[in-house]
Parts: C-alpha cells; sequence; structure tokens
C-alpha cells in the first residue's frame, strides 16, 4: 500500500515537472449547481437557507404516496440561461428520467434527473489559468452536457450519539450538473474553470454560487497516462466543497496515481473522498461491479419543450421558454467585459482578471474612469496595484470601499499629472480608509506638502549626497551590477526627499552622476 502524504506548496512544482516529463493528468469535471430560485423543481416548498431542520418539506419531497411532481418554469428559464452562457446547443424536446439508488436522504428511492435526452448538450467556456511560472494564459474547454435534476436530502453525522440524522429541506432543490469533457490537467486548472463557471452563473443570477451553503459541488473523474497512450483508469473524486479543495485534491489524486503506477501497482476504478485535514484523497466505494441505476423514463413528466421566435409553442405546454427572449435579456457575460476591457482600453490580462474576479470590481472601475482624465489603463493598474493591495491591508473590499470613485480618480489624476507622488498616492488611500481626512485628495496633499518635486537643480544635491555616502553601492555599479545598485539609490533618494522626488528625474541624475565616476576610473 502506498504511503499517505499531505500535498505541500513546495511540492506543486515537482508536481508539474513530474507530469510534464512523463505524465498526464485528464480530469473531467461534474458541477452541481443550486438553481436560485423560491421554490423547488418540483414542488412550491422553500429553498431558503439555513431555515429549521425539516420546515421546507412538501408531501412530494417526502415522497407520500399519490404525489405528482409539477415543473418549475423558473428553474428551466435557469437552465436556458446557463446553456446559451456556455454556448451549448438547446434541445428543443428534452426528458426527464428516474434514477434508481437507495440512499437515506433520497426518499423516493430514485433521483428525477435527465440522462438520455438532456437540456442541452456540446459547449465551450473560456477561461484565464494562471499558470505555475505565474503567467496569466486564456484557455477553453469542452462542454458535455447540462442537464436538469432534483437535489438528495442532507445526512447529518452524530459520532458521539452514534447516529445519523436527516434534513430533507435540501430535497427536491433543483440542481444544473454541468458534465465537460475530459480537457484538464491539473489542480489549478479544474479550479480557474469552475470560478469562470461560478462568476458567469452569479452574473445571470441562476446560482448564488455559495460552495458554503453547498450551492456549488463539484465531482472530479481523474486518470494519468503518457502522452500517445491510451487512457488510464480513472477515480472519481466526490463532492468537493470548495475551490480549494478542488485543486488540493485533484492536484493530489494525480500525485497518488503517477506513484501509484511507478512502483507496479495498478489504479482501481473507485469513489474517493477528500480529507480537508490531511489534504489526501481516501477511498469510498469501488466501482469494479458497475452500479445499476435501472434508469427508466419519468412516467409522471411529459417531455420538456422549448420553442424560439420562428418555431410555434407546443400545444400541450402553456409555460414553456422563448429560447430567443432568454438571449435578448442575457446580461454581458465574464467572457463579454473581458474582451471589452482588452480590446477597448488595451488593459493587461493580469488586471482583467483581477478587476472581473474581484466583486464589483468592473462595476468600481467603470465609475472612476467616468470621473478621470487618466487612461483607463492606468486607472485599472492603479486599482489593482495600488489600491487593491491597501485595501488587503485593511481587509476592505472594492463592493464596499469606504472611498468614492470619485476620489479614487481624484488621487490618479493627481499622479498622473505630476502633483504627486505613487508612494504619497499610497499614503492618501490609508488617510481616507483610516478617516483621518474628508478634504479633497488635492488639498490634503497640499496641507502635507506632498507635492512632487520635479526641478533637476533641487534633485542634484540629494542625488550627489545619496551617491558620496553608498560607496559599496557605487562600486557595485561600476562592477556591472547596474540595475541592483541604481535601484537601492534610487530608493535612498527618495527618502531623503520624503518621497516627495520624481522618480524618473532622480534615476536620470543618478545614472549621470555615476557614468562620470565610472569613466573616471
Amino acid at each position: 500500500m502506498q504511503p499517505q502524504r499531505k500535498i505541500e506548496a513546495d511540492e506543486e512544482i515537482l508536481f508539474y515537472c513530474s507530469t510534464q516529463e512523463n505524465w498526464k493528468g485528464v480530469i473531467g469535471l461534474e458541477i452541481h449547481a443550486q438553481i436560485n430560485c423560491k421554490s423547488k423543481l418540483f414542488s412550491a416548498s422553500s429553498t431558503t437557507f439555513g431555515a429549521p431542520t425539516n420546515s421546507q418539506v412538501s408531501i412530494f419531497d417526502a415522497a407520500l404516496p399519490g404525489t405528482l411532481p409539477v415543473l418549475n418554469g423558473e428553474c428551466v428559464r435557469a437552465g436556458v440561461k446557463t446553456a446559451i452562457a456556455l454556448r451549448s446547443k438547446i434541445n428543443r424536446v428534452s426528458k426527464f428520467d428516474r434514477k434508481h439508488y437507495f440512499y437515506a436522504d433520497l426518499p423516493q428511492g430514485y433521483q428525477i434527473t435527465q440522462q438520455r435526452q438532456p437540456l442541452a448538450v456540446g459547449g465551450e467556456v473560456e477561461y484565464i489559468l494562471i499558470d505555475e511560472k505565474n503567467r496569466y494564459v486564456l484557455k477553453t474547454a469542452r462542454v458535455t452536457q447540462l442537464q436538469l435534476e432534483q437535489d438528495s436530502g442532507q445526512s447529518l453525522h452524530d459520532e458521539v450519539g452514534r447516529q445519523s440524522l436527516i434534513d430533507l429541506n435540501r430535497a427536491g432543490i433543483g440542481l444544473m450538473e454541468i458534465v465537460t469533457e475530459p480537457d484538464f490537467e491539473n489542480g489549478i486548472d479544474c479550479s480557474s474553470f469552475v470560478r469562470e463557471v461560478q462568476l458567469m452563473m452569479r452574473q445571470m443570477n441562476v446560482c448564488l454560487g455559495s460552495f458554503r451553503e453547498g450551492a456549488l459541488r463539484v465531482d472530479a473523474n481523474i486518470s494519468v497516462h503518457r502522452p500517445g497512450e491510451p487512457l488510464g483508469i480513472r477515480s472519481e473524486v466526490k463532492n468537493l466543497g470548495s475551490l480549494k479543495a478542488l485543486k488540493t485534491a485533484v492536484d493530489y489524486e494525480v500525485m497518488r496515481q503517477i506513484d501509484l503506477i511507478k512502483s507496479g501497482g495498478m489504479v482501481v476504478n473507485e469513489t474517493r473522498t477528500f480529507d480537508a485535514e490531511c489534504g489526501r484523497t481516501i477511498p469510498m466505494r469501488d466501482k469494479e461491479r458497475l452500479q445499476d441505476y435501472r434508469f427508466m423514463p419519468e412516467p409522471n413528466l411529459p417531455p420538456l419543450y422549448l420553442y424560439d421566435s420562428e418555431s410555434a409553442q407546443h400545444p400541450t405546454q402553456t409555460n414553456t421558454t422563448n429560447i430567443d427572449e432568454e438571449i435578448r435579456k442575457m446580461p454581458p457575460l465574464p467572457r463579454d467585459i473581458r474582451t471589452k476591457l482588452l480590446n477597448d482600453f488595451n488593459i493587461s490580462l493580469r488586471n482583467v482578471y483581477v478587476l472581473v474576479n474581484e466583486d464589483k470590481g468592473v462595476d468600481f472601475f467603470n465609475e472612476v474612469v467616468s470621473h478621470s482624465k487618466s487612461p483607463p489603463k492606468i486607472i485599472a493598474k492603479f486599482i489593482v496595484n495600488d489600491l487593491l493591495g491597501v485595501y488587503k491591508q485593511y481587509n476592505t473590499k472594492i463592493r464596499k470601499s469606504p472611498i468614492s470613485p470619485a476620489v479614487v480618480a481624484e488621487i490618479i489624476d493627481l499622479k498622473e499629472s505630476g502633483y504627486t507622488t505613487a508612494p504619497h498616492c499610497f499614503e492618501l488611500v490609508k488617510l481616507y480608509l483610516e478617516k483621518s481626512s474628508f478634504d479633497s485628495p488635492k488639498t490634503v496633499v497640499d496641507n502635507n506638502g506632498w507635492q512632487q518635486i520635479v526641478d533637476v537643480e533641487t534633485l542634484r544635491p540629494v542625488c550627489e549626497k545619496v551617491i558620496t555616502d553608498n560607496s559599496s553601492l557605487v562600486k557595485k555599479y561600476c562592477k556591472g551590477k547596474q540595475e541592483k545598485s541604481v535601484n537601492s539609490l534610487i530608493l535612498r533618494a527618495m527618502d531623503a526627499t520624503q518621497k516627495k522626488g520624481n522618480r524618473a528625474v532622480i534615476k536620470s541624475l543618478l545614472v549621470e552622476l555615476l557614468e562620470e565616476i565610472k569613466l573616471k576610473k
């Protein structure tokens, strides 16, 4: 038996090296997203999170004999919107099936799903991947299908009392299951994709996307192989409840399978779970004997018909969804926003990624642009590198920004016009966060004497003294270590001017003086 170990941060580099040289992870995902709707998929029961135990259970949810399902039209519309966003082909006719299996929190003894004729098939998602070299890369992954189905209830295990309790509040809540092709190679690849889908669904308000509340759960099907050889035997890791858990579990499982094969063992087709405390996957049950779910058409639900502007509504259904109408009502998706920021404003992919992933980040950026005279590219850079950096220190988010976009715009304009320096803009943000000042940024700069010094004759004596006081750095410069030496001298000159000196002028003066010294030697 292979020894189990927790993946440490420094092992990730080894992981990438090993997979790139000899092995490749092959991962497909199943994303289970709870539909943001006030009632369940087939009943009128509430879906409010955190309600008292078993207080949101209809007679249908409890599977009392004689009860029948009634399809929730809002859930269908949420599925159609998501399929549009995924660029999937929406089936004009889809059907529901029963998937039979026994579990204590599944009162019916089966789940109503769409195994054979789902709501939508195919599609693709464009997302940004931050690779092992910290590069931002645009990637695309394929979608296999999207189906509507019921969620199960929840089992609560009391280890002290040695009993299991059942809460059926979640039973029957509408789910969208998004199944992907095996287009992913490692954990960061998977988590980047799921993050994009999460953003997409939140933008459309079809799913709240909260892992903590169980509104989003992910299963990962993982195998490894050498490029050019047949795919390996896969294991499935179930119910991954955060992006961090998804990344860690996938990377661990890929490494586990590689280690197992290299040592002469065989990967078993099994279901595994992820132990977050020790950072490893552990077996749940094997799949050597295929479970027969006895799929059969759901006899109590008619086929689901959809139509568009060019086709007629089906005569037997009055509450069907017009696909073209849903397309018209679609909000801008993350990929559309990224494209606009990249093409219209020439913002770097890294800064675009941060703005789009930050809650209300793009809205805040647009507000600042509307108040500022500076180029949008400069504004984006300031928000990502400076503003968010200070906000992180103060545990503040853009969506709750205590500094208005108009004030941020004035700070940026003061910096870009040369009225003050970048370090003092940093101090300005801190003052406003600490509510130490309610004056305009320009007034604060004037009152503190933070106006930038650009006069060459004023800065020359400062640079000369810095060079005189730092002979060791001057020697390093003369020996060829120019960049590091100059940067160190710039910092000292900035300190000498109380961060009021113009960095570019200081650098130019320092290089000029250093070159004179170098020529004399």
